[in-house]
């Protein structure tokens, strides 16, 4: 072999490696730390919770690190019964060949804000350690998202807020309505522990908002929401006309979906993921489905919601977007909060230094159309694993 001939093969095997050192970097430093609190229920109290969790294991960009079920014992009973949602999350582990960690919470509100809830039964106490060891044992800061009461990272921090302050990237804090509020007036989520939102808004962790807008219906005894949902720039809300694309999406997916749509009670739920069973009716695919949290992972993920030049709308990783697509908003914009006693709070966009920020979509119309089509597009975009033989 003459020495040219040498050193090109030296040269480009090098290339070779450093390529692709590299790109195992890229992918480590793009996969974020996710915490996943969430309300998710077996089965389902709000199939919205089954339906939007796919996003957290879907989502490349994203390393979810463990799920806390937030549970309230009053809705133990909702509906004639419910539980912690575990099945669910040992069905996207099995679908997605993971091994994410869960556990639930105490199911009774704190007593104060400072409570760190030590009373609490051990296995409901479980959530708030794992939180706590995610947290401890993360090499980087980790994001907290919450869609729920947000018990449990409150009494965790008051544990042990020296590290709530070096490992928590950011806490975003899906809880809330528009600002100012109406009169006394608690969403769902703030409902449901008043005193952790209080906690929470009154220490200098960074704190992402996403206003929920949900009207509670506390005379119902139902987790009932009234028709009055806000569509205004800071919140969350928007609506899917129909769920029709579920039929078109990757097989363990659209049988996970089908289970929790159904709110099945098969007791081989993992086997249920392995083969099809009772499809979905016409009647639950053309229903219009309400959602709250896909603007909280586009912002996580660091995905950018498009329009491209062809008049298609999707959502992409940053590194993606086109010279000829239109960015549209969402993001996160700096704030003031004040906080009541009773968990209601206001806030104030700000030009100056904040630890809190708020949730911004520009037109909430725009937003909606365009989401209606970038959102299936990234749920049929989403593979499970294969399974190993």
């Amino acid at each position: 072999m003459h020495i040219a001939e040498h050193l090109v093969i030296v040269v480009w095997i090098a290339w070779l490696t450093a390529t692709t050192v590299n790109s195992t970097a890229a992918d480590s430093l793009t996969r974020l730390p996710v915490i996943d609190v969430t309300d998710l229920y077996h089965p389902h109290q709000d199939v919205g919770d089954n339906f939007d969790i796919l996003a957290a294991y879907g989502l490349p960009e994203l390393n979810l690190k463990a799920v806390i079920l937030d549970v309230t014992e009053k809705w133990r009973r909702d509906r004639g019964g419910q539980d912690a949602g575990f099945i669910p999350v040992l069905q996207l582990n099995a679908i997605f060949d993971r091994d994410v960690p869960c556990a639930t919470t105490p199911y009774l509100a704190m007593k104060t804000v400072d409570d760190k809830m030590l009373d609490a039964p051990r296995f409901q106490q479980q959530g708030i350690e794992l939180l706590l060891k995610t947290l401890r044992e993360s090499a980087e800061p980790v994001h907290i998202v919450s869609f729920g009461s947000a018990r449990a990272i409150a009494a965790a921090y008051n544990r042990e807020p020296a590290l709530f302050e070096s490992k928590l990237a950011r806490l975003h804090l899906c809880a809330g309505g528009s600002s100012p509020p109406a009169p006394n007036y608690r969403e769902w989520n703030v409902e449901l522990d008043p005193l952790a939102i209080v906690c929470l808004l009154r220490t200098k962790l960074p704190i992402a908002l996403y206003p929920d807008a949900a009207n509670n219906a506390k005379d119902k005894g139902y987790n009932v929401f009234s028709a009055a949902f806000s569509y205004d720039e800071h919140n969350t809300y928007w609506r899917l006309p129909n769920l029709r694309f579920i039929t078109q999406m990757d097989p363990p997916l659209r049988r996970y979906l089908e289970y929790a749509f159904h709110r099945s009670a098969r007791a081989d739920f993992l086997r249920a993921m392995e083969s099809d069973g009772l499809p979905l009716p016409e009647a639950t695919l053309a229903k219009e489905h309400y959602v709250w949290e896909t603007a909280i992972w586009i912002c996580v993920s660091g995905r950018k919601l498009v329009k491209r030049a062809d008049g298609t709308c999707r959502i992409v990783p940053a590194a993606e977007v086109q010279p000829t697509d239109r960015v549209l908003p969402n993001e996160l914009r700096p704030c003031e909060v004040t906080v009541r006693d009773d968990g209601i709070y206001e806030y104030r966009e700000t030009r100056g230094p904040s630890n809190f920020s708020v949730y911004y979509r520009g037109d909430p119309r725009e937003n909606e159309a365009a989401l209606r089509e970038a959102l299936p597009a990234l749920y049929l975009s989403f593979v499970s694993q294969p399974t190993k033989k």
